[in-house]
């Protein structure tokens, strides 16, 4: 039953049908040849609980908020601000790519945003200090990814939606892996340009001066992200209520930087509206889909045969981590969080994982999903923003950082606390 569901789930996608339709059909074809009562009326029901959960609210606001922020022009001006910060390391700006995604993904919480905002700055650099187009365009399209896992993220608000886990919990035990994936990245863009000196490009002229000059435009990130996650865990605002502080944190910068007006703002709604539409959809279709999975008794029998499978605790982890990046070269991050987790997460929890550990080794597992060929977003937003080149560049580039990922969940795998320490600090 689950193998023939994830065919028709993999060639209805291939066909181009939209994701939601996709999974609604499933929920509907499972109803109707598994169930021997018709699960498919109870979908109106369906879709309407599944978007009136308040911590929804999080996603449209914190898709405003990166939209709003890239409109006025602050990524610009980061990306400017970590050029003249980071140039005098080996890989020169390759660094700023890197940080500059860092710190735009503390204000999205998209990674395709990120990618396309820092990839539209960025890559006119390239031909300008001779970098190696490969190793740049990877630190594009990986330093992106980092969207999803750094707070606020919102797919870790859709992970704690789906199994109920503390959101705030769960930011913060995205923070440090985040940042020690930042600083990974740039390690292994040292390492390369210490073997090729030649990848490193021309060095970016810089002084002290330029570099205090620029200061201040590293600032505005740094408010909105002590705005978010100062009051959450100040106490202060729910997870919710922070992504509205943020946004409008972000309309006062974008006033202080001049480029607030209606036709910005037009803009910047407009955008969250496409966004927010797709997303809610996709979440009500894969929760009518989950609700008919879980009536006829999947999940459990997923559960028992994975029990009797007798892999061990480690090795059963070991095969969750297998099918999440076969599946992830096929399917859309959104959609693929949302049809598995209520599948696998009763099973992690059975092998006795920490949720807040495993929801995230899952992000990880999804930002790489986002750079493995053939269907990963950000090496197709890195393509897109390309005058030339082949696609295969953008490949190329990231499959360093996707086994850089692939150790770095090994590392989770056996010290946890990397993720736990801070949820257990406070």
């Amino acid at each position: 039953m689950l193998g023939a569901g994830l065919l028709l789930l993999l060639v209805l996608i291939a066909l181009s049908i939209p994701v939601a339709a996709v999974l609604g059909i499933l929920g509907i074809l499972f109803s109707h040849f598994f169930s021997p009562m018709p699960l498919d009326l109870a979908m109106g029901e369906m879709f309407w609980q599944s978007n009136t959960d308040s911590l929804l609210v999080a996603i449209p606001m914190f898709i405003l908020l990166g939209e709003i922020m890239l409109r006025a022009g602050i990524a610009a001006k980061l990306y400017g601000a970590l050029a003249q910060w980071l140039a005098w390391l080996p890989g020169g700006l390759m660094h700023a790519n890197i940080g500059a995604c860092m710190m735009f993904a503390a204000t999205s919480g998209s990674s395709v945003a990120t990618a396309a905002t820092v990839g539209t700055v960025a890559l006119p650099e390239i031909e300008k200090h001779r970098y190696n187009e490969t190793l740049y365009l990877g630190t594009l399209a990986a330093g992106g990814t980092l969207g999803i896992l750094i707070p606020p993220s919102i797919n870790i608000i859709i992970y704690g939606m789906l199994t109920e886990t503390s959101v705030p919990s769960l930011y913060l035990a995205g923070f440090i892996p985040g940042f020690l994936l930042a600083v990974i990245f740039s390690v292994m863009v040292i390492i390369s340009c210490f073997i090729r000196r030649a990848w490193g490009g021309v060095p970016v002229q810089t002084s002290w001066e330029l570099r205090m000059r620029t200061l201040p435009n590293l600032l505005p990130p740094l408010f909105i992200f002590i705005l978010v996650i100062g009051s959450i865990y100040g106490g202060v605002a729910t997870p919710t209520e922070a992504s509205s502080l943020g946004v409008v944190g972000a309309i006062i910068l974008a006033a202080f930087n001049r480029s607030l007006s209606w036709e910005m703002l037009r803009l910047a709604t407009e955008g969250t509206m496409r966004m927010t539409a797709i997303l809610l959809l996709i979440i009500a279709a894969a929760t009518f889909l989950n609700f008919v999975i879980s009536a006829i008794g999947l999940t459990h029998q997923l559960t028992v045969v994975v029990q009797d499978i007798g892999f061990g605790k480690v090795g059963t982890m070991i095969a969750i981590i297998i099918f999440y990046i076969v599946l992830g070269c096929f399917m859309e991050t959104f959609s693929m969080m949302i049809t598995t987790i209520p599948l696998i997460f009763p099973i992690v929890i059975t092998l006795g994982y920490d949720p807040i550990w495993y929801g995230i080794v899952l992000v990880i597992l999804m930002e790489m999903s986002l750079i493995t060929p053939p269907f990963g977003l950000n090496l197709f937003v890195i393509q897109s923003l390309r005058k030339t080149g082949n696609f295969s560049q953008v490949v190329i580039g990231a499959s360093v950082f996707v086994v850089t990922m692939l150790f770095f969940i090994a590392a989770l795998m056996i010290f946890p606390q990397i993720a736990l320490w801070l949820p257990g600090v406070h």
